[in-house]
């Protein structure tokens, strides 16, 4: 095996075992998470003597569906395509990479990790938020009566100016992280395209040196 073959199957393989981790972090993330929705949404208890308004019951259980819905779509990709990923690195042959998916299926690994660790993950703050609202909102004690904001309301306040600039913060850093990646990914291209220019340089020199000493040995 020629050293440009060798490079381009160790890449291969790092893209391999990059996909697997992806997808692994993507189905553990994705149950996880749907799973707290579920449980949100079922023990959650409205009070029935109270009247919520609409908007929020609304922005509560289309939330609530969609963060499952989402977590759901990844956790499928990521149960379709892992088997067949953990099949070919389990087996100890290195021509064995040639036959894994995750060359053609990267579009949809991106996917369903995007959909998992971002979106996801923002929506699931929002439920939170969103949670704490339905919770608190009812609260409401004897002495609260003379139109100063109740106990449940500063509760629900509160965990809203926690959690708004906390998904801020998630969001900058999902850029930078996003930034970051691509500056990495295209300065590791930029290396192996040398690489492989280096290595057509001296194919073309030792080319060259086989014509003069042929020249020389067959004048």
């Amino acid at each position: 095996m020629s050293l440009s073959e060798h490079s381009m199957q160790a890449l291969s393989w790092r893209k391999l075992y990059l996909s697997r981790a992806k997808l692994k972090a993507t189905s553990r993330t994705s149950a996880l998470l749907s799973g707290f929705a579920m449980v949100a949404m079922v023990e959650v208890q409205l009070e029935r003597d109270y009247r919520y308004p609409p908007g929020l019951l609304i922005a509560f259980s289309a939330c609530t569906t969609v963060l499952v819905a989402v977590h759901l779509f990844a956790l499928m990709i990521s149960t379709c395509i892992l088997p067949n990923l953990e099949a070919v690195s389990n087996v100890h042959n290195l021509n064995s990479v040639n036959e894994s998916p995750h060359e053609r299926m990267h579009r949809h690994i991106e996917l369903a990790w995007a959909f998992s660790t971002v979106i996801g993950t923002l929506l699931f703050l929002t439920e939170v938020m969103l949670l704490c609202w339905v919770k608190f909102l009812p609260l409401k004690s004897a002495e609260e009566n003379n139109g100063t904001i109740s106990s449940g309301q500063a509760a629900a306040i509160a965990s809203t100016c926690i959690m708004v600039p906390f998904g801020l913060v998630f969001i900058v850093f999902a850029v930078h992280f996003y930034r970051t990646l691509v500056s990495h990914k295209t300065d590791r291209q930029i290396r192996e395209l040398e690489q492989v220019i280096r290595l057509q340089n001296q194919l073309d020199h030792r080319a060259e040196n086989d014509e003069l000493k042929a020249a020389v040995l067959f004048p």
